[in-house]
């Protein structure tokens, strides 16, 4: 989820990119998908890590009778395809661009593992950034399994609050400028689109939260 996959605010394509480091630029190149292409399947071998420079990857996978199930909408900034660093040979995702110009860096794992040992803070962020993105898809399953869809959406909330959230100095309302379309939330909470628009519009009546196509406002009194 854009910075919600940040840890303490850092920007890992900024520290990781090989392009940052003599000894590898020249032999990297970045990758462009179109609106729909796969970067990667379930069953695919698991030998690379990419970041994104731009545009969006969804994370997901198939249930056995067909049905779509997404763990995370990624952007600009942020990683994927992380668990080839922990020894996974194969993934158990599938990695799609979902922007009309997504661009992802590349990174095979030896040149990963050589970027870490060279630099021990990032190795550490990085491998608790992984503990954080797993606890963060545990607890958004369990959402998915055990709340109703107002909760989901209100849990939502709360995760968009601690990553894009700033305080209004003027109302003290807590303001939300994020990346997501309704589209995707309503994707990353399990519910439809129109369903979505009801919801939220009903928070809106009872004075929960403001919104428009640039942000979300959590009202002071249930900041």
């Amino acid at each position: 989820m854009g910075k919600l996959w940040f840890f303490e605010d850092v920007n890992l394509f900024k520290i990781l990119c090989p392009h940052r480091y003599e000894g590898y630029k020249q032999e990297h190149i970045f990758s462009t998908y179109k609106k729909s292409d796969y970067i990667y399947f379930e069953d695919d071998a698991a030998s690379k890590i990419y970041l994104i420079d731009k545009g969006k990857v969804k994370i997901g996978y198939y249930t056995e009778d067909g049905n779509e199930i997404i763990k995370a909408i990624l952007t600009k900034g942020e990683i994927f395809g992380e668990k080839a660093i922990l020894g996974i040979e194969k993934r158990n995702e599938f990695a799609q661009s979902i922007d009309n110009a997504t661009v992802v860096c590349p990174v095979s794992k030896d040149t990963m593992y050589s970027l870490m040992r060279d630099n021990v803070s990032v190795s550490f962020k990085i491998y608790k950034f992984i503990g954080v993105r797993m606890k963060k898809l545990e607890r958004r399953l369990q959402l998915l399994l055990f709340k109703d869809t107002r909760a989901r959406l209100l849990e939502f909330f709360k995760e968009l609050c601690e990553e894009y959230g700033h305080e209004c100095d003027k109302t003290g309302d807590q303001v939300i400028e994020h990346p997501y379309t309704q589209k995707d939330i309503a994707t990353l909470i399990g519910t439809s689109r129109p369903t979505l628009n009801t919801l939220m519009n009903e928070l809106k009546q009872e004075q929960i939260i403001d919104f428009n196509r640039k942000e979300i406002r959590l009202l002071k009194k249930v900041a």
